[in-house]
């Protein structure tokens, strides 16, 4: 089995990593989950994370053959539109981005015709499908939980989590999102750390407590020292203090705005009738915390 050799991009202001890894002996490559910039206060979407990972790509000398996404994100918007448009590259994401289509179209009262049938990717990965990036092989991971169309890209000895596990000193991913589930969550990290004890397991974001941000730890270490799994706790015991924390957690600051995007694989509405694309907020559909 060939392994692959892993970048990984920080984004600061969304607490993001991002990642390209390919086989060092076809130099074929995949981008996971990439960020597009978005300022708030101005509305304004650009490129510069996108860019600098299509960057590493062109510099490398990688022949990108995937846009992969783990599931439609709560707190950047997707650059997966962005870098097909630059590169060609196929997207993906999980086959159960149906049912978070689905849920969203009601919170945000989209038209009927509204595509929810994840036709936005060029392809939806189900649980057990394998695909080949050069010579590494690639097996898709169902991981619901965090939301309930969450998959992990296990590439090699390399696994890209994203919200399911955080660093150790962290823990693990809140579950309290529209379709989210501790219980689940708690079936999808004890299949992640089934896996041998040195994958290389690549988390989505870390908030760096006191600390510079870090991005990769092994199962080893995680079922050694992740402080919501080292005691091996029961699902009882763990959905209690998964639940506990959640309940504690404000909304991502960017969630209304990035699932408007990220539902539609990374492409903003449709432009109105003077030519410029718009955002919806559903008042009073949550609670503020």
């Amino acid at each position: 089995m060939t392994n692959p050799i892993v970048k990984s991009f920080w984004d600061e202001p969304t607490g993001s990593w991002q990642y390209v890894f390919h086989d060092p002996d076809t130099m074929k490559g995949a981008i996971v989950d990439p960020v597009l910039d978005f300022d708030p206060l101005a509305g304004a979407i650009s490129a510069a994370n996108a860019e600098r990972l299509l960057n590493y790509v062109r510099e490398t000398g990688i022949e990108l053959v995937w846009i992969l996404d783990t599931h439609p994100h709560a707190d950047h918007f997707s650059a997966a539109q962005w870098l097909k448009a630059q590169t060609g590259a196929p997207t993906a994401i999980g086959a159960k981005v149906t049912g978070v289509q689905k849920l969203w179209q009601g919170i945000y009262n989209l038209p009927a015709d509204f595509p929810t049938d994840g036709s936005q990717w060029d392809k939806r990965f189900a649980d057990g499908d394998t695909f080949m990036v050069g010579n590494v092989p690639v097996t898709v991971m169902f991981s619901p939980g965090h939301t309930m169309a969450s998959i992990t890209y296990v590439a090699g000895d390399a696994a890209f989590v994203h919200d399911t596990l955080m660093m150790p000193d962290s823990g693990t991913s809140r579950a309290d999102f529209p379709g989210g589930s501790s219980d689940a969550l708690y079936d999808s990290i004890s299949a992640i750390l089934a896996l041998p004890e040195d994958t290389r397991v690549f988390v989505g974001h870390d908030y760096a407590p006191g600390r510079e941000p870090l991005c990769e730890a092994t199962v080893a270490e995680h079922r050694a020292a992740n402080i919501h799994w080292k005691d091996a706790p029961s699902r009882a015991e763990y959905r209690e203090v998964r639940d506990a924390r959640d309940a504690t957690l404000p909304l991502p600051k960017l969630m209304l705005a990035a699932l408007q995007v990220n539902i539609r694989g990374g492409q903003v509405p449709k432009a109105e009738d003077n030519g410029r694309s718009y955002l919806k907020v559903p008042l009073d559909y949550f609670e503020s915390r």
